[in-house]
């Protein structure tokens, strides 16, 4: 009896700590597959009913995080999968809205550095009025006449 008393605290702890961890599991499972019925959300989203079921049977099963997504994989195909796998032709989803982060940082570094200013309005009067040769150029012109 003793054990008893001793053992069952330990014993519903240890299930309360598992049920959150199976929780966890599931709500992370449906936020990293898309629903199936129209493809442009996760199950967490859409709430697709059958693949919440399977999902919570396959918990409860004992199965991984990795053998639910490959078992859903391989019915789906990769496109179940929210984010793709960082490998191979997926590759360039991870690396392309970086590269076109730092080409237009660069474009618009360049731009700013070599950005001419703005003229003054009241200097380029003044440049007029300082024609170079203007004295000559007007003697020239009026013996043309």
């Amino acid at each position: 009896m003793n054990l008893l008393i001793i053992y069952l605290p330990l014993i519903v702890l240890f299930q309360l700590l598992t049920a959150d961890d199976n929780e966890s599991l599931i709500r992370e499972l449906e936020e990293s597959l898309m629903a199936p019925c129209c493809w442009s959300g996760t199950v967490a989203d859409h709430g697709n009913s059958q693949m919440e079921e399977d999902i919570v049977k396959l918990v409860g099963e004992g199965k991984t995080k990795e053998e639910i997504t490959l078992y859903f994989i391989s019915i789906y195909g990769e496109r179940i999968l929210s984010k793709p796998k960082a490998e191979g032709f997926n590759l360039l989803v991870w690396i392309m809205p970086l590269m076109v982060s730092v080409t237009a940082l660069f474009i618009l570094f360049n731009y700013i550095k070599h950005k001419q200013p703005a003229p003054n309005l009241e200097e380029l009067k003044q440049q007029n009025d300082k024609v170079p040769f203007d004295d000559i150029i007007e003697k020239e012109l009026s013996e043309m006449k």
